[in-house]
């Protein structure tokens, strides 16, 4: 498949010949070896250790959906990296945050971009939300072999429909089984803390900027009970990823905003160190 523009000046046939606007079928009849799930891996035994991504969480407001990540990757017990990007844009009105083994996931992202561009060139136009949700559905399902040798990739993804005007959020499992949450969601090892906290502090009216401190609020308290997960490190200047995606498109938030975020909810915490408590009633 690859052009050899050397000795004819001119493209493969493969490139030339009408065919379906996916990517990945593109790939797959042309050159599946170059899909990460047709990869062979040598016989292992025990666990495999690799740089792991943690913690993504996202809750929409009346005017889109906020998603953001934790900046820590492990690898066992050990910290491998403490400021990795989690969070990317899959296009202009979308966006997915990674949790699982990080080196998969960043390729799988950067196929998902791919895809996205291809459908739009191809087809004149862009996917629908829910089809976006499909295909990321549908590569995560093809990474199901590494995923059953602890390879495993769970993103969650997040986006403006503009058909329907309003932010939506989509969980996935290892096969690839997909889930649209209502309000808020969080996936990788301490969602199960950050879930907790935005079950208690979400509501229906949020504004955009309420929305922003509850996923940092809801990122604060899994790093407080998920060794996985990194807060804010005032020290480093390592604060959480935090992207707002609205009827204007994607926006990352600039560090500046970020940060003071982050240190109003520190400063917060020094008073209340279990973090903001809800009304009983």
């Amino acid at each position: 498949m690859e052009a050899n523009t050397r000795s004819t000046g001119r493209l493969p046939a493969a490139f030339l010949t009408p065919g379906s606007s996916s990517f990945m079928d593109f790939l797959t009849g042309h050159q599946p070896d170059m899909l990460p799930g047709n990869r062979q891996l040598p016989p292992t035994q025990g666990v495999i250790e690799a740089p792991h991504g943690t913690t993504i969480v996202a809750t929409t407001y009346p005017g889109g959906v906020v998603l953001a990540g934790d900046r820590r990757a492990t690898m066992g017990n050990v910290i491998a990296q403490r400021d990795i990007e989690k969070v990317f844009p899959a296009d202009e009105y979308s966006a997915v945050g990674i949790a699982g083994t990080a080196g998969l996931a960043v390729e799988m992202v950067k196929l998902f971009q791919l895809e996205l561009e291809h459908f739009e060139k191809v087809e004149g136009a862009t996917l629908s939300l829910e089809g976006k949700a499909n295909r990321l559905s549908t590569m995560i399902r093809s990474n199901l072999g590494m995923a059953m040798q602890g390879l495993a990739v769970v993103p969650l993804f997040a986006g403006y429909d503009v058909d329907r005007a309003k932010g939506r959020i989509f969980s996935y499992d290892v096969t690839g089984g997909r889930s649209e949450e209502k309000g808020f969601a969080a996936t990788g090892s301490g969602s199960v803390f950050a879930r907790g906290a935005m079950k208690k502090l979400y509501r229906d009216d949020l504004t955009e900027e309420q929305a922003t401190t509850l996923v940092v609020q809801a990122l604060y308290d899994a790093a407080d009970d998920d060794s996985a997960t990194g807060g804010p490190d005032v020290a480093r200047r390592i604060y959480p990823i935090v992207t707002v995606i609205s009827e204007e498109g994607f926006r990352r938030l600039t560090e500046e905003e970020t940060s003071e975020v982050a240190r109003s909810i520190l400063a917060r915490r020094l008073e209340q160190p279990d973090g903001p408590r809800a009304a009983l009633l």
